[in-house]
């Protein structure tokens, strides 16, 4: 489902973030050394082939909230933003940790002129950030940067499981009104 905020469009898709060649960057939830690992992190990894790894440690560590980016290689998508979300309950202020994720990886998305971007649930995963809380956050977040905005024009989530999506599209729907 989507939704139009000025010239804007967010979106929320189920699927798989590799394999989305229709945006031009998608935002890996990244660990601090931003290494191959888990999740989100090991699967935009192996899909991307190990240049991917090799130039992104070169810019690590990042700090909770720090993003970063780097080329796409074997993705479908010309980069990859790399954010390191807050561990929940460790990573205090978490709220303000995961907000900028969303924020940085925007203003780098739009630094580098990209018209569209996507993102996981980031945190959402084995740093624990419960889901809805979570996409209350990012869609706070996103709603802050939208009319400083001057190349993206669709910011998607891309959510692999069928609660996730639920959720968010839950979430959305009362920034709609």
């Amino acid at each position: 489902m989507s939704r139009k905020y000025g010239n804007i469009e967010l979106i929320n898709r189920k699927g798989d973030i590799t394999k989305q060649p229709d945006i031009a960057v998608i935002v890996n939830a990244a660990n601090a050394q931003l290494r191959i690992g888990g999740g989100v992190a090991g699967a935009i990894h192996r899909a991307a082939g190990p240049e991917l790894e090799k130039e992104a440690v070169r810019l690590g560590p990042i700090s909770p909230g720090e993003a970063v980016i780097t080329n796409a290689y074997q993705l479908p998508n010309q980069y990859v933003i790399h954010c390191l979300g807050p561990v929940y309950g460790r990573d205090k202020p978490e709220e303000v940790y995961l907000a900028n994720c969303y924020k940085n990886a925007l203003i780098l998305a739009d630094k580098y002129q990209m018209r569209s971007i996507a993102f996981p649930a980031i945190s959402t995963g084995i740093f624990g950030y419960p889901i809805k809380e979570a996409a209350e956050v990012a869609y706070q977040a996103i709603f802050e940067k939208l009319e400083s905005l001057k190349s993206v024009r669709k910011i998607y989530f891309i959510l692999f499981g069928e609660e996730d999506y639920k959720v968010h599209e839950e979430v959305l729907s009362r920034f709609n009104s």
